[in-house]
C-alpha cells in the first residue's frame, strides 16, 4: 500500500516539475472564472446566449476532465518513451492496483474542479448532491482519456494526436440537443452522452438518476476494460 500511495505522490510532483504541464493546471480555474463572470455578462448583452447556456455549461464541466486527463496521460505515456514503465513492471504489487492508485489523484482534482464550477455557476443554483455525483462522473473522464491515449501512444508527440481524437467523442453528445429524439441513440456510445443528458434532465426536472446511473455503469465497464489493456501493453 505505501509503495502504492508513493508512486501515486510522485506522479503529482512529475506535473508540477515539468513546465509545458503546469499551464494545463491552470485551465479548470480560467474555465471557473469565465463561466461565474464573463458568460452572465455576455449573455446579458446578448439574450440570444441565454438557450445556449446548458450547452455552455456542460463543455464547460469537462474541461477539468480534460486538462488533468491530458498531464497525467503525458507522465504514463513517457514513462513508455524512457522504459521506466518497464522497471515499474517488476514491482511486487498488483498491476491493478498500481494502475487504480495512479488514476485517483487525477480523477479527484477533476471531479472537484467540475464541482466548484457548478456551485458558483449563477444560471440555476444547482443542488449541491446531485452536482457532487455528476462531478464524480465526469471525473470518470479522467481515467478513460489517460487510459486512451497512454495504451496506444508511445511517445508525447503520439500522445498530443490521440489527445485530440478523444476530445471529439467528448463533444459530440451535445448535437443530442440539435437532432430528433430518434437519432439520440447515435451518441450512447460516448461516456459524456449520459452526464450531458443527466445534467439536462436536472436542470429542466428530468430522470437525472437514471442517466447517472447508467453512465456511471458503463463507464466503470470502460475503465474496467481499459486497465486490462494497459497492463498488457504498458509494463512489457
Amino acid at each position: 500500500m505505501k509503495k502504492l500511495i508513493k508512486v501515486a505522490v510522485n506522479d503529482f510532483r512529475l506535473v508540477f516539475r515539468d513546465n509545458s504541464l503546469k499551464i494545463f493546471i491552470v485551465l479548470p480555474l480560467l474555465t471557473l472564472v469565465f463561466t461565474r463572470y464573463a458568460v452572465p455578462y455576455i449573455a446579458g448583452t446578448y439574450s440570444v446566449l441565454l438557450e445556449y447556456i446548458p450547452i455552455i455549461l456542460m463543455m464547460a464541466t469537462t474541461q477539468g476532465a480534460t486538462a488533468f486527463g491530458f498531464i497525467y496521460s503525458m507522465v504514463l505515456v513517457d514513462e513508455k518513451d524512457t522504459n521506466v514503465a518497464k522497471v515499474y513492471g517488476i514491482l511486487p504489487v498488483s498491476k491493478v492496483w498500481f494502475v487504480v492508485f495512479r488514476l485517483i489523484p487525477p480523477f479527484v482534482l477533476a471531479a472537484l474542479t467540475t464541482f466548484l464550477l457548478l456551485l458558483v455557476e449563477p444560471f440555476y443554483g444547482l443542488p449541491v448532491i446531485q452536482s457532487l455525483v455528476y462531478s464524480i462522473l465526469i471525473g470518470l473522464l479522467v481515467p478513460l482519456m489517460i487510459l486512451f491515449v497512454a495504451i496506444p501512444a508511445n511517445n508525447k508527440i503520439e500522445a498530443m494526436t490521440w489527445q485530440k481524437l478523444f476530445n471529439l467523442p467528448l463533444a459530440l453528445p451535445v448535437l443530442a440537443f440539435y437532432l430528433p429524439t430518434s437519432f439520440s441513440f447515435l451518441f450512447i456510445i460516448f461516456p459524456t452522452f449520459w452526464a450531458f443528458q443527466g445534467l439536462d434532465s436536472l436542470i429542466k426536472g428530468g430522470n437525472f438518476w437514471l442517466y447517472m446511473l447508467i453512465g456511471f455503469a458503463y463507464s466503470i465497464l470502460l475503465i474496467v476494460l481499459m486497465i486490462k489493456r494497459f497492463i498488457r501493453s504498458h509494463f512489457q
